[in-house]
């Protein structure tokens, strides 16, 4: 009887440990998730309706899924040629802000297809790649691409372009924009070109 008891006893510890290093490997899982996507974790949470399994299960996928990726350089050509495009869609968003934006959101999608991410065709799987790497700067594209599409006002359009331009330079430069300098300070924004992204910026200028 007594050593029936001491086995009981060993099972028990041996299932409460089990289930505390679970608990513990859990936690750390969603702290590490927590840090590696920041707001992209909190905006996970709300869409699962507060259910932070389900949102970490998702986070834990984008991972698994590209994690692994590898960014493909862009050649000296390649980056002029993106840095001009960018810079010809903000100076029509003064005349056709529409129109600007939606070249705006498929440069950017093209532009992260040539740097190894998926192809903009497939929108939510690309934001899923690009927010296991550049996870601070996809609600920006994110804007962008729903303003695209929708008839958003000229404010919200010019506010959502402004937004994704530091997703731009992350993948063009490498050296996306200080958060103080990720918006336009227009007055009014009825119609004027958010802050451009010259040549200056990218050979690392100040000015």
């Amino acid at each position: 009887m007594f050593t029936v008891v001491i086995i009981a006893v060993i099972v028990i510890g041996l299932a409460t440990l089990l289930y505390l290093g679970r608990g513990r490997a859990r936690g750390n899982g969603g702290r590490g998730l927590k840090r590696r996507f920041g707001p992209e974790y909190d905006r996970a949470v709300a869409r699962h309706d507060g259910d932070i399994r389900e949102a970490e299960r998702e986070l834990g996928e984008r991972v698994q899924q590209h994690g692994s990726l590898r960014k493909q350089p862009l050649s000296p050509e390649a980056r002029e040629h993106y840095l001009t495009q960018w810079a010809a869609a903000q100076e029509q968003f003064v005349e056709s802000p529409q129109k600007a934006v939606a070249e705006a959101d498929a440069l950017l999608a093209h532009l992260a297809r040539d740097r190894g991410f998926p192809d903009g065709e497939e929108f939510d799987e690309q934001l899923a790649a690009l927010s296991v790497h550049h996870a601070q700067f996809v609600q920006g594209y994110r804007s962008m691409h729903t303003a695209a599409r929708d008839q958003s006002g000229t404010e919200e359009m010019r506010e959502a372009m402004v937004e994704a331009r530091s997703l731009f330079e992350a993948l063009v430069i490498e050296q996306p924009a200080a958060p103080d300098r990720r918006r336009s300070h227009t007055p009014d924004g009825q119609g004027h070109a958010p802050w451009p992204l010259t040549r200056r910026h990218a050979k690392g200028s100040s000015t």
